[in-house]
């Protein structure tokens, strides 16, 4: 009898463990629905995301996840948490504040989803979507050819396509001259001023003429009409950023300034009359920057900084005309596999820093380097805080802020469009099948753990009980 009161006690304890597991098992899959999914730009302040939603079932969980079309190091997605109302109707938005994380720039492709969970545990993927961050308030043009998309809206067709022919030829003779290229197109966005310019962006120097975004393959430029030749110089400088940023781009490389500055002039032709004679003058008065300084930002007053660039230029060049071409894309090579500056140029060329100074500085007449020990780089100018995740951009003209995301999670790799796509999707049925299964397969081994449990302890009751009616028997 004993034995038959424990197989009725084990037996009503699996029914009672098994009732909720089947009854969540058995939870039909509710529906989601977006009725709007917007995002409505406030250039060059803010992005504010906003979607509606209708669902059978009371939503729970609400993330958006977003990010933007630009090199990383692996799959990276930001995540915001917008505040809703748990019920069956409901809407969210989350606005992206460009002042606090720095600017995008212009031309930025910005892409966003939602992630919806239910009251069931059901989880809803919406669609991805994607935006160009741009303003509307200018009339924009479009060139587009041989890897160049010029985007202007001052000037006349005229305009346009001589500043396009002129990026094509930069682009080409880059290539020719140095072996740097890139597969992808570049898009360069051109404003009539610079004051047009800054206002698109956020804490840059107040001399900057140019900003290249090397890890979204966009250069934005302020050139008017009648200072086209300037432009098309600064087109070629710009464009040498690029391409040196794809070249070095890993997780692990760290270019100096002084090096990427000092290639971007090379690519534009060299020194102007006026920056060789303040360069030489330099020389002559001994008020040359440490190679070291020169590593991080250039100043913010422009004098210091025209010495700065055309310092770097001498210096690349040394390295070009006295060791060739080939070994400067060997120190860029081994820059981008992970190595300081020192010991790149010592794997390449048998110098560290201060022994490339050493020997740069004999060649243009300076005096000798003064001894002591290595100075401190200068100080970049002041921008707000920001953190670029699983990202490997190089510093270029000027600091180049990004938007950084609210939270990071590195997600599975999956089959993605191109980001330089106009659209891109991802169907919700397939994005909510591996999580489902996910529960379904951690629930069945739970009920599984536990039932083998069960068996084990209703064994062990009846050795016990035949045990003890054996013992009475004798």
């Amino acid at each position: 009898m004993r034995v038959k009161s424990i197989f009725r006690v084990s037996f009503s304890a699996l029914v009672l463990f098994l009732l909720p597991v089947q009854s969540v098992l058995a939870a039909p899959p509710s529906t989601v629905t977006v009725t709007t999914d917007r995002a409505i730009l406030d250039f060059p302040t803010s992005i504010t995301f906003h979607a509606e939603f209708q669902s059978d079932v009371p939503i729970e969980s609400i993330v958006l996840e977003y990010g933007s079309g630009q090199l990383t190091c692996g799959d990276v997605v930001a995540r915001a948490l917008p505040s809703f109302s748990p019920t069956t109707s409901t809407s969210a938005e989350w606005t992206w504040e460009m002042k606090q994380s720095g600017s995008l720039p212009p031309g930025a492709r910005v892409w966003w989803r939602w992630r919806v969970t239910d009251a069931n545990g059901n989880e809803t993927l919406t669609e991805k979507k994607e935006v160009v961050w741009l303003d509307d308030v200018h009339p924009w043009q479009t060139i587009s050819g041989d890897q160049i998309n010029l985007h202007w809206y001052v000037g006349g067709d005229s305009f346009g396509r001589e500043l396009h022919d002129a990026a094509v030829e930069a682009l080409q003779r880059l290539r020719a001259e140095t072996g740097l290229s890139t597969e992808q197109d570049v898009d360069l966005y051109i404003y009539a001023t610079y004051e047009d310019l800054r206002d698109a962006v956020f804490y840059e120097p107040g001399w900057t003429g140019g900003i290249a975004y090397d890890e979204h393959n966009i250069v934005i430029i302020g050139i008017s009409p009648d200072n086209i030749e300037w432009g098309k110089s600064t087109i070629a400088h710009e464009l040498t950023h690029v391409l040196v940023g794809h070249l070095t781009f890993s997780c692990l490389s760290d270019v100096p300034t002084w090096l990427n500055e000092g290639l971007a002039v090379w690519g534009e032709g060299g020194l102007d009359a006026t920056s060789q004679q303040r360069l030489e003058s330099a020389i002559q008065s001994n008020t040359l920057l440490s190679l070291r300084a020169l590593s991080a930002g250039f100043s913010e007053l422009p004098d210091k900084a025209d010495l700065s660039y055309s310092q770097s230029y001498s210096v690349v060049r040394f390295l070009i005309e006295e060791y060739g071409k080939e070994k400067m894309t060997a120190l860029l090579t081994a820059l981008r596999d992970g190595h300081t500056i020192d010991e790149a140029l010592n794997i390449v060329y048998g110098l560290d820093v201060d022994g490339l100074e050493d020997a740069w500085r004999a060649s243009v007449g300076a005096p000798p380097r003064a001894a002591g020990p290595n100075p401190t780089a200068q100080p970049t100018p002041t921008l707000v805080p920001t953190f670029v995740p699983f990202s490997g951009t190089s510093l270029l003209i000027t600091p180049t802020p990004f938007a950084p995301p609210v939270t990071i999670a590195p997600q599975p790799a999956s089959p993605t469009p191109s980001a330089m796509a106009p659209t891109a999707t991802s169907a919700p049925e397939v994005a909510n099948a591996p999580f489902a299964q996910s529960n379904n397969l951690w629930l069945i081994a739970g009920v599984a753990c536990c039932l083998v449990l069960l068996l084990i302890l209703v064994g062990v009751a009846v050795l016990i009980a035949r045990r003890r009616n054996q013992r009475r028997e004798n």
